[in-house]
């Protein structure tokens, strides 16, 4: 066994589901769950999987706090200098006398939803805690899950085609989405795992090692994990290793600004086009995500967009039509959107998969409304898994499940008539 194999083993040791929830998801991954962190063996692509721990074990309470850092992007009535409106609603009412402060409350600013939260509560997330009137980051240092995927299953279409990434992610999230495919991880705590302190240098360091040219953030909501995920993809880029973000896209402008200094592209789930329906499935707003999107974009990270088609909920020709129109007019036509089929779990085991041609729709939606790179997404084989050229219509990526099977570009353009096809297709174009 080479040595880098041997500390590949070591390192995902101590970071794994507990037996019986990874059988319960590697059982679900058989029969299609390809959006799950434990996927089948697969070992053409030598990845190691990381099932190797004690099972059924867990971390406590008391010994995550002791080494829980204090987190950012907050504020607390316990600091004199505390701007009182940044810590209420602004629909409240703040009268012109002296402030009468509940000792302890802060209010998180790391997402959209803002929790305030007295002595001992948690956010929404569960990853972030109020103790003493400072807020605490409970998931610093704490992935409890990692494996190297195909930079294709985050999806990323057009980022470095074929490449892998070592993909991590700790407990939590700010949604509650009634189709996670990933909820074992994104609804538990983090004392629910057992998960040894790990620094970023460590993760890093075993990233390189792999010779795996990207990290990736995944499987949960990796906001929650802010602190963790900056110094992660800081220490790597001294490395020339890449960091990329798969997220729902609900968080605050500054923190999202900041990791937009340290990544190199961003997957956002645009999960519909309705704020009925990001309310009543996935207990969210969609005004953040849409700000969120555009900030990106703005920016110049380089961005794809997933949307989750789920049958009868948000799958209507108007809100597809939608939301690819407000992708063309906000974002233009070289952003990939992928068009993914929903396999039924966690609260929506009552709906069927979403049919081929609902996804065909979508994608013809798009094509229609000038988007150059939509995708149909888990249906392996399909041919709207590939890239087209948007001048000539030949295929420039053609792609078989989470590969690539064949490449017509030659330097970033069409091998036919030679356009330029939006993305980035080499670690010199970074």
């Amino acid at each position: 066994m080479l040595e880098s194999d041997i500390e590949w083993r070591r390192f995902c040791s101590g970071h794994s589901l507990d037996r019986r929830r990874f059988l319960r998801m590697l059982a679900a991954s058989a029969v299609g769950l390809s959006c799950s962190p434990f996927p089948c063996h697969l070992a053409a692509a030598g990845v190691v999987q990381n099932v190797i721990g004690e099972p059924d074990s867990t971390t406590s309470l008391d010994e995550i706090l002791r080494q829980a850092p204090v987190a950012r992007h907050w504020v607390g009535s316990n600091d004199p200098k505390a701007d009182c409106q940044s810590c209420h609603d602004s629909g409240e009412r703040m009268d012109s006398r002296e402030p009468q402060h509940d000792q302890g409350h802060v209010r998180c600013l790391l997402c959209a939803r803002q929790c305030r939260l007295a002595e001992g509560e948690r956010g929404m997330c569960r990853a972030r805690i109020n103790t003493g009137g400072k807020l605490r980051t409970l998931v610093y240092g704490r992935p409890i899950t990692v494996h190297v995927d195909p930079i294709e299953k985050k999806p990323f279409y057009h980022f470095l085609p074929g490449t892998e990434a070592f993909s991590l992610a700790t407990s939590g999230c700010p949604l509650r989405c009634k189709f996670c495919q990933n909820w074992e991880i994104s609804q538990s705590r983090p004392e629910d795992y057992s998960s040894p302190f790990t620094q970023p240098e460590r993760v890093v360091e075993v990233t390189q090692n792999r010779k795996v040219p990207i990290i990736a953030f995944t499987y949960n909501e990796p906001t929650v994990f802010f602190e963790y995920l900056i110094e992660i993809a800081k220490a790597a880029r001294k490395r020339r290793i890449h960091s990329v973000l798969i997220s729902c896209g609900f968080m605050n402008e500054l923190p999202l600004d900041e990791m937009c200094d340290v990544l190199s592209a961003i997957k956002i789930d645009l999960k519909g086009f309705s704020p009925d329906f990001y309310r009543d499935v996935c207990s969210a707003e969609l005004q953040p995500v849409l700000r969120s999107i555009k900030q990106v974009h703005r920016r110049g990270v380089h961005l794809e967009i997933v949307n989750l088609v789920v049958p009868t909920l948000n799958d209507s020709e108007v809100m597809l039509t939608e939301l690819v129109k407000w992708v063309a007019g906000e974002l233009g036509p070289d952003v990939p959107v992928h068009f993914t089929r929903f396999h039924p779990d966690y609260k929506l085991l009552n709906l069927p998969p979403t049919p081929i041609r609902t996804l065909e729709r979508a994608y013809q939606i798009a094509r229609d409304a000038g988007l150059h790179f939509p995708f149909v997404g888990n249906v392996p084989g399909h041919p709207g898994n590939s890239s087209y050229c948007p001048k000539c219509g030949q295929v420039v990526v053609e792609r078989s499940g989470f590969f690539v099977s064949r490449s017509h570009l030659e330097e970033g353009r069409c091998e036919n008539c030679r356009e330029s096809i939006a993305g980035i297709w080499r670690p010199e174009d970074l």
